[in-house]
């Protein structure tokens, strides 16, 4: 049943997506217009549980295309979600040491200081969660285990959406607040270069460019793993997700959402010098740390669809973050999926 919308709202993560990519060329704005709906973001809004819905999806009628983490959390919670499209763009995803640790490899990582994340006032700690994913991905890799380094917390007392964002130049950018808020981004960092932990998880085009200009160690990237389940994390796959009512009741709007993603996606492949500017806004980054944190190929992973790879990491991925108390239950992900959006726009001509 489709009925029509007046509002949808919508969010991406500061990294590569489709959507994201969509929204900058203008594209999704003008299907929905064309339909009489108006598009509001949810990171803009000056209502803290609008802004809120970024993490926990809890605003109606809004889609979210970036990190997997708070969809997961938002469905394991109870909230009616689907996923429409999983996108999965390779990142960079670092173990970094202090010069002055000593440590090189991998197995020095025993008996080490290890800085986490902890924030406190967040319904799903996503920053430390995709930590601990990298940093036991890694430890695995050499027959190690997480126990077998010293956790140190960074406790944050902030909260993610603190403050109000805002679009400048076509990159999304944080009030008056953003001192604060990034230096609660890059606490475990702080601790690092103050040798008060030995080794920290960082990883996209900011983890990249933190680690030359700080002159830190690499202990390993991840993130060109060749086994997809050591390099699934937040941010591989990412999700495009809708809540359930509208789907229900808007499906020709879910239909157009993923229509113009593809859209954006089959644009990207012919243009990569412009998809290079369009992710360095995106990352609030430049070009050369988005090619070297997502190739410089970046505009073929940019690709969403309901592959069986992408599939199998957010089930394995889901029941790491269970496991790890991240989320109150596990649960069947193909449960989640609603892929009819996703066949319905793939039948349509694409106007690139």
């Amino acid at each position: 049943m489709t009925e029509k919308l007046d509002t949808l709202w919508y969010t991406r993560c500061p990294v590569p997506t489709g959507l994201g990519i969509a929204i900058q060329q203008g594209w999704l704005e003008d299907a929905f217009r064309a339909q009489g709906t108006s598009l509001s973001s949810l990171l803009e809004s000056s209502d803290f549980s609008k802004r809120e819905s970024h993490f926990s999806h809890t605003v109606r009628n809004s889609v979210r295309h970036g990190g997997n983490i708070p969809a997961i959390s938002a469905r394991a919670r109870g909230r009616d979600t689907r996923v429409i499209g999983l996108s999965w763009a390779d990142e960079t995803q670092l173990i970094l040491a202090s010069p002055e640790s000593g440590i090189t490899s991998v197995r020095d990582l025993k008996g080490r200081r290890f800085g986490l994340p902890n924030w406190k006032n967040v319904e799903i700690d996503f920053s430390r969660a995709q930590a601990v994913r990298g940093l036991e991905n890694t430890l695995r890799l050499e027959g190690l285990e997480v126990s077998d380094v010293e956790i140190v917390d960074q406790d944050i007392d902030t909260h993610y959406s603190e403050g109000q964002a805002e679009t400048i130049g076509g990159t999304l950018a944080w009030n008056g607040r953003s001192t604060s808020r990034a230096r609660a981004n890059n606490l475990e960092l702080i601790a690092l270069l103050r040798g008060e932990v030995d080794a920290i998880f960082l990883k996209g085009a900011h983890g990249a460019q933190v680690a030359h200009q700080f002159g830190l160690t690499t202990v390993i990237d991840t993130g060109v793993h060749p086994d997809p389940l050591v390099r699934a994390n937040n941010g591989t796959p990412r999700t495009l997700a809708v809540d359930g009512h509208l789907i229900d009741h808007h499906f020709d709007a879910a239909v157009t959402i993923v229509e113009q993603v593809l859209r954006a996606e089959a644009w990207a492949q012919a243009h990569p010098s412009e998809v290079r500017r369009y992710l360095a806004r995106e990352t609030n980054s430049s070009e050369y740390w988005v090619s070297i944190a997502y190739g410089e190929d970046a505009q073929k992973r940019l690709k969403t669809d309901l592959a069986e790879q992408s599939v199998a990491a957010i089930q394995d991925f889901t029941d790491f973050l269970h496991r790890w108390n991240f989320i109150p239950q596990s649960f069947d992900v193909r449960d989640w999926i609603d892929a009819r959006p996703l066949e319905a726009a793939q039948a349509l001509p694409i106007a690139v």
